[in-house]
């Protein structure tokens, strides 16, 4: 058994790092160590959330459990979560994150709060992650510090979620990133060609398919279900579905899509239907065929 009390400290720091950039709301997923949803609260407000902790650290240590928090911030402050960033990618933003967590031995999330005029949010944010080399999929959420990373990879010597770097209020502007090299080049807005409004003929691709084919996800056998996810949205949008109804659809099919609510599902939508148009833009190819 763990002793979890300094578990319990190192997760009331995390809530407040992110307090201290205006995050106020926090959904709390609880998984198991083969990732499968086991309970979810959605909209915790922090104090709540604080108060939960004290309850949530030392059970999720004795069921082997992963607790899993998604900030909400307000709305005057944009969120990038960098996921996945290796050791070399770290010294390029440390400067900017207001904090960074080590989630297993040389992989690291950074967090950043933006404030300011941002036209496009959602094609900034890939952007950053692009200049950053970290995931383009990342969803937003994360492990809370002071628990173990309970997958099945690392047993029986899990590792402990850990803040390695804060910096509590620390809030950046777009051209203070673009001045350390964090923002990659925009790319030319391209307008979809005319499809048919229903998709084709009416039908969606297999999702079951779009999994089988997903690759790996880092450090597992398990399928990468965002890559999934991603990938059937792009093939639902070239086929004609427009990005809100793809996102809805994507709900429906999607365990992940499901557990993290509506704005993953739109914003993977979104992002998908942006790079159909870059696709549409650079060469005439769509998404391999995937029969519904």
């Amino acid at each position: 058994m763990r002793n979890t009390g300094g578990g319990i400290a190192q997760a009331l720091d995390m809530l407040a790092t992110f307090a201290s950039v205006g995050v106020q709301d926090f959904d709390i997923t609880h998984t198991n160590i083969d990732e499968e949803k086991r309970g979810f609260r959605p909209k915790q407000s922090l104090q709540d959330a604080r108060a939960s902790m004290p309850f949530l650290i030392p059970s999720s240590s004795r069921r082997q459990n992963n607790v899993i928090i998604r900030p909400r911030p307000p709305s005057a402050v944009l969120l990038i979560q960098l996921d996945d960033v290796k050791d070399a990618a770290l010294e390029r933003i440390q400067h900017a994150a207001f904090m960074i967590v080590a989630t297993s031995p040389g992989n690291y999330q950074g967090w950043l709060a933006v404030t300011g005029d941002i036209a496009d949010r959602k094609d900034f944010a890939r952007r950053v992650r692009k200049a950053a080399g970290a995931d383009p999929s990342a969803s937003g959420a994360t492990r809370i510090a002071g628990t173990a990373n309970y997958k099945r990879k690392y047993a029986p010597d899990f590792p402990t979620v850990q803040i390695t770097a804060s910096q509590p209020g620390r809030i950046v502007t777009a051209p203070e990133l673009e001045a350390l090299g964090l923002v990659a080049a925009s790319e030319p807005a391209r307008l979809l060609p005319p499809r048919e409004s229903s998709g084709r003929a009416g039908k969606w691709p297999s999702y079951k398919l779009c999994l089988d084919r997903a690759p790996a996800a880092h450090g597992s056998d398990r399928p990468d279900v965002s890559k999934a996810d991603f990938t059937w949205c792009m093939t639902a949008i070239d086929w004609g579905w427009p990005v809100k109804e793809t996102a809805a659809r994507l709900l429906d099919e999607s365990s992940k899509a499901r557990e993290n609510g509506e704005g993953y599902a739109l914003q993977t939508a979104e992002n998908a239907g942006a790079a159909v148009q870059r696709r549409r833009g650079h060469v005439q190819a769509t998404p391999p065929e995937i029969a519904p």
